[in-house]
Formats: C-alpha cells, sequence, structure tokens
C-alpha cells in the first residue's frame, strides 16, 4: 500500500503524475519547475511512462499543444513558473473556456523586473481570473496529493476545467521531504480512466472554440461562471474520498488553534507551516493568536472563510505579491469583499511579505499579530505593511 520514500518534491510530482497514467506532457523548462518535466521527460524515454513527451519551443506553445491534446481526448499535463506562465497565460483562457481538464503544476515564483528566480505568489494571483481552478500546497506530501485530487476533480463530469496546483518554487520545489507515495493499485482506485464526454475526432467531426458572437459570447461565460461555482462541492467530494483512501484530510479553509482566538493570521502555501511556529509559541505566552490556511485559492471559498473568522476580533491577512495601487494585496482584496457580502466586519490588516524569496520568520508573524492587536486597540485605518523593506 504504497511507500515513503526521501525524495526531491519535483522528483515527487512528477512520479505522481506518471501513476495518474498521462498521455501527453508538454513542456518548457523554466526555473524552478524544470526538474518536474525533466523527470516525467526521463520516465518516458525509460520506458516506465507510455506518454507522448512534447519539448515545445515557449510555454505559450506548451500550453497550446495541451490544449490540442486535451481536445482530443488525452489526459495532459505541463507544468510551469512565473514569466514562463506570463507567456502562456494567453492560452490558458483558452484552456478553461472549452472546458478541458489540463492540470498544470506551477512551481511560484516572483514575476520579473527586476529579475527574480525565487518564490512569491506573484504568477498565481496573475492567474486567479483565468478560470483555472487553484490549489495550494504546504509541502512536498501535499503536492503529491493535490495533484491526484487534481485529476479527480477536472475530468469529473460536473466540472470539466482545468486544474492548478501551486507550489512555492525553491522553498518547496527543490527540498527532499518524508513522501509518503502511492502505489499504482491506489492511484487506479481513486482516479478512473478519463473518459471525454466530448472530442476531436475526424470521424464525428465538431468544432471547439468558434468565434462567439455578441449573441452568444455572455452566455458562454455564464456558463463558465457556473461551472466554476459548481466545482467547489465536487473539490470537496473529492477530498473527502481522499480522506477515505488515504487517511489524510484537506478542507477549503484550514485551521489551527483557532479555538478562541481573538487575532487570526491568515496565509497560504509553506510559510504557513512557519506560521504555525509562531503560533505555538504565542499560545504558549497566553496570546489569543490562531492560524487560518486557505488551501483553495479558485472557486474562492467565501462563506466557508467567513465561517472561521466571524468570531475573531482582527484579520492580519499575508499576501505574497504586491498590490500596486489598490492598497490591499490580492487576498486580502478577497477576503475583504467576502466579509463584507456576509456583513461580517473584524478589524483586517494586511502585511505584504516574502516578496522575491525572502524569508518570513516566526518573529515577523509575532510582529504581525502584535500590529494588528495595536491597531484593532488604537483604531488605527486598516492599511497594508510591507514587511522587513529597507527605507
Amino acid at each position: 500500500m504504497g511507500k515513503r520514500v526521501g525524495m526531491e518534491v519535483s522528483i515527487a510530482a512528477a512520479e505522481v503524475v506518471g501513476l495518474c497514467d498521462v498521455d501527453v506532457i508538454a513542456a518548457y523548462p523554466i526555473t524552478p519547475q524544470t526538474h518536474i518535466v525533466e523527470h516525467l521527460s526521463e520516465l518516458v524515454a525509460d520506458g516506465h511512462l507510455d506518454a507522448e513527451f512534447v519539448p515545445v519551443e515557449s510555454e505559450h506553445s506548451a500550453m497550446s499543444a495541451c490544449v490540442g491534446a486535451a481536445a482530443a481526448g488525452a489526459r495532459t499535463f505541463t507544468s510551469t513558473s512565473s514569466q514562463g506562465y506570463a507567456l502562456m497565460a494567453e492560452i490558458c483562457y483558452i484552456a478553461s473556456s472549452l472546458r478541458l481538464p489540463i492540470v498544470m503544476a506551477v512551481a511560484n515564483r516572483a514575476l520579473s523586473a527586476p529579475i527574480n528566480i525565487w518564490n512569491d505568489h506573484a504568477d498565481m494571483m496573475m492567474a486567479r481570473d483565468t478560470g483555472w481552478i487553484q490549489t495550494v500546497a504546504e509541502n512536498g506530501q501535499e503536492v503529491v496529493d493535490l495533484l491526484l485530487h487534481a485529476y479527480r476533480v477536472a475530468e469529473d463530469p460536473r466540472v470539466l476545467l482545468p486544474v492548478m496546483v501551486n507550489l512555492d518554487g525553491f522553498t518547496l520545489s527543490h527540498m527532499i521531504e518524508p513522501i509518503w507515495m502511492p502505489d499504482k493499485d491506489e492511484v487506479n482506485r481513486y482516479l478512473p480512466p478519463y473518459k471525454p464526454k466530448l472530442r476531436l475526432d475526424p470521424r464525428q467531426p465538431m468544432t471547439f472554440g468558434p468565434v462567439g458572437m455578441p449573441e452568444v459570447y455572455t452566455e458562454a461565460k455564464k456558463a463558465q461562471d457556473e461551472a466554476m461555482n459548481g466545482a467547489l462541492p465536487v473539490i470537496v467530494e473529492a477530498w473527502q474520498e481522499f480522506e477515505k483512501q488515504f487517511g489524510r484530510a484537506y478542507r477549503p479553509v484550514e485551521t489551527y488553534k483557532t479555538d478562541g482566538a481573538q487575532i487570526l493570521l491568515l496565509t497560504m502555501g509553506s510559510i504557513s507551516e512557519t506560521a504555525m511556529t509562531a503560533v505555538d509559541k504565542m499560545r504558549a505566552e497566553g496570546k489569543e493568536v490562531g492560524l487560518v490556511r486557505l488551501r483553495l485559492w479558485r472557486p474562492f471559498p467565501a462563506k466557508e472563510l467567513v465561517d472561521v473568522m466571524k468570531t475573531a476580533k482582527a484579520v492580519a491577512v499575508v499576501d505574497r505579491a504586491m498590490p500596486l495601487s489598490t492598497r490591499s494585496g490580492p487576498l486580502c482584496l478577497e477576503v475583504k469583499a467576502a466579509l463584507y457580502d456576509h456583513g461580517v466586519s473584524p478589524y483586517v490588516q494586511n502585511f505584504i511579505a516574502g516578496l522575491g524569496g525572502r524569508d518570513v520568520t516566526v518573529e515577523d508573524f509575532e510582529m504581525m499579530a502584535a500590529k494588528t492587536s495595536d491597531g484593532l486597540a488604537k483604531g488605527l485605518p486598516m492599511t497594508y505593511e510591507i514587511v522587513n523593506a529597507r527605507e
């Protein structure tokens, strides 16, 4: 029943994709995701994976090849980061609007300029409105689990949308971690063979992606919106089935020591584990601080998030992308909208941290909690602060 291994997270990601019996991998290398597709190319070349590996000339071409393969009924995969995602973004909109269940791992990395190969969430935030489901991993085990979950959700006839699994570049992608790797029989029990409802076939010709005239475009986007909103219960159902089989539980919004907490930290990604250590320390000092971790970024789980925040007095939202003119980071904007829509109004303070790979420490989280508590007590305006930025 699977085995526990010590493995680089990128290699583990490639291994589980291989266990999913993908048919087509189209890829262009870009730091820090290269090891994922590099190892998949080795699996194909060595005969361990019966799939077509398509080395293309750009990320734009990688997603174009995935769109064509998925439209023909193939189970497809690709991976990218940062500027690579920026180049393929044009085709990512097409993949979701054509309802193609492509799975992509994104090793999150800062966007240029200045050029930076280290981790933040700028690429994930740029992708937020492309119509892709997005999940976020905190460690290597979650990368493996979420990739398996991604195919289960994407190919569900009730969903049929592409899924992006986000993992922090270098912080996760290049780390060697203990990982429980499922065996092939376990994967087969969880992930049924892909049977496309519609596909390109010369024996039954059909058109994918024709011109959307004004008379039909709005209705097409409405259908896409309904599919995204309707995906949430299917995502949860697939996680529940995953827990029954593998024993590891996932939720759209996950909490840590939030019972009785008056101040909540809200995070996404690998810094959440550092935040847990900070919460442990503050709780030991008698401070009523808890942690909320967002596992699902798209579709945004507004109600689930409000349900865990509604009894707190203040929330410190940690963004890892610059807002640039909105006075709140992209995650914080979503949080404020969700709170407003549900008639809940805690004090919200926004912190922009960890840009371009800068460390976010236990002491940083203690500072965020303290400043949020002080702002609440003094009635200071709700705003954002760039953590540890030099003058």
